[in-house]
């Protein structure tokens, strides 16, 4: 009877890698909703205003988004 031996190698350094891209792309997802939540909390707080109160920050209600992401985007 044949005996056949298989020597089975474990790479730790990839299974640390895939560990690491998976913790990477939590944060990363983690960061992106507080920072959605902290500008839909801003909008609602500027939506609340009344137009006498948005004029007198120099905004109008149509400016509202671009005024909160304003950092974001260039228009």
């Amino acid at each position: 009877m044949a005996q056949i031996a298989e020597k089975s190698t474990f790479d730790a350094s990839a299974l640390r890698r895939k560990i690491d891209e998976f913790f990477s792309a939590l944060g990363r997802g983690v960061k992106a909703y507080g920072a959605h939540k902290s500008r839909a909390g801003e909008i609602a707080v500027l939506n609340a205003k009344t137009d006498d109160q948005l004029a007198a920050m120099g905004l109008r209600r149509d400016q509202i988004a671009v005024h909160v992401f304003r950092d974001m985007f260039y228009v």
